[in-house]
């Protein structure tokens, strides 16, 4: 007989309000910060027209400050509730060498078990990873809005120019994570529902998670 089930919640309301706010942020951030790029490109490529919002210059700047407030606010959110309510502490940590190792050796060959509402080592190092990512470029934009009033941030991160690339390659970090995280999701389309109700379906023996 099939052990019974009940349906637990795995993503406190704040965790999913803030997830999908950040999702669509981030998403206009990208795309109005590859419009700006395009404008003075310093790799010899640009980003297609259908990749950027903002139209020209000045609309795309208007985009990437309205979408950076927007991701701040939402990120301080998150921020205030993950290490208030210890959600960063349960969910994240620890971040050990060793499993980390193991868990993307298992993922290689797709037998890496899944429990929806639990982070593997892979995932939590790559969660703590994206957050830092975030604070670096928080940092390098400061630099290069307010290169005056922030000249000693500028300074650290080598001048105006160095930290435009230092802001675009923690940028190709977060993308590179969306797209590690979006084909998890694929392989793994169970995780999404739970995303959106914050519930899952768990065996009875297991305690719920917040």
């Amino acid at each position: 007989m099939s052990e019974p089930q009940k349906r637990l919640v795995v993503h406190p309301l704040v965790v999913r309000i803030t997830h999908w706010i950040n999702a669509f942020a981030m998403v206009c951030m990208v795309m109005s910060g590859w419009a700006i790029y395009n404008a003075s490109p310093f790799f010899p490529f640009r980003f297609p027209l259908w990749a950027t919002v903002g139209g020209w210059l000045g609309g795309s700047i208007a985009w990437h400050f309205a979408a950076m407030w927007l991701l701040c606010a939402n990120g301080l959110l998150y921020l205030t509730y993950g290490v208030g309510r210890g959600h960063f502490r349960r969910k994240l940590l620890p971040v050990r060498p060793r499993d980390v190792v193991r868990d993307a050796a298992l993922a290689m060959q797709f037998k890496l078990p899944h429990d929806t509402g639990t982070y593997n080592a892979v995932q939590r190092a790559l969660y703590l990873f994206v957050l830092l990512l975030g604070v670096l470029l928080v940092a390098s934009g400061l630099s290069i809005w307010k290169p005056v009033q922030f000249s000693w941030l500028t300074v650290l991160f080598g001048g105006f120019d160095f930290g435009r690339r230092v802001h675009f390659v923690a940028m190709a970090g977060v993308v590179g994570f969306v797209a590690v995280h979006l084909a998890l999701v694929l392989l793994v389309p169970r995780t999404l529902l739970p995303m959106l109700t914050g519930r899952a379906k768990h065996a009875a023996h297991e305690g719920t998670q917040t």
